[in-house]
């Protein structure tokens, strides 16, 4: 692999749609993590 055949390659790997994925999972992750601590009430109302 040449120096040249790089930059299209990483211009297909960081295109704009995958950029949204990779953000829409970054957020979903740190989304799960922050709550993680939290306990859900909603479990135990039955108890």
């Amino acid at each position: 692999m040449d120096v040249y055949n790089l930059a299209p390659m990483l211009r297909r790997l960081f295109s704009r749609e995958n950029l949204y994925a990779v953000l829409l999972c970054l957020i979903a992750v740190l989304l799960l993590i922050m709550t993680a601590d939290a306990s859900p009430l909603w479990i135990y109302q039955g108890f």
